[in-house]
């Protein structure tokens, strides 16, 4: 199914290269959910996802750079919100693994993609040695 993007509305594209980016993405995320008519848990629970992605990207990106896209959708007449997470960092050599519960290549928990994905209504991610990773999440009205 395709998601069709609010028409009128730009997508809210930033860098994030810093801690203060993290803010900003939590920012915009609460004001496209509360835009589109998120109730507080779904708003809360695309915030937490959205923080974790941003996150990665200043932990595991090269340089600890990258790029997010915010933006309002529609699908069906049901509305959302979608955030697209991108680097040019070293990828993810196997999703699977990285999408397990309790799987760390840095030794921590290991639960930052797996929890966003339990998170949010849908989630994907693609990744590829040395090309760096797309992490593209959306969260529904209910």
């Amino acid at each position: 199914m395709t998601v069709e993007a609010v028409t009128g509305r730009e997508p809210a594209v930033f860098d994030i290269v810093d801690e203060s980016d993290l803010i900003r993405v939590r920012k915009v995320l609460r004001t496209e959910a509360e835009a589109t008519g998120l109730n507080l848990v779904d708003t809360t629970k695309l915030i937490t996802a959205g923080s974790e992605l941003a996150r990665n990207i200043l932990n595991y990106a090269t340089g600890g750079r990258g790029r997010v896209s915010i933006e309002q959708v529609s699908r069906q007449g049901r509305r959302g919100v979608q955030a697209t997470f991108c680097d040019d960092g070293p990828g993810i050599d196997d999703v699977d693994l990285a999408m397990t519960d309790g799987f760390s290549t840095r030794g921590s928990m290991g639960l930052g993609l797996p929890g966003a994905r339990r998170l949010v209504d849908d989630m994907t991610l693609t990744s590829a040695a040395g090309r760096g990773t797309t992490v593209v999440i959306v969260k529904w009205q209910r």
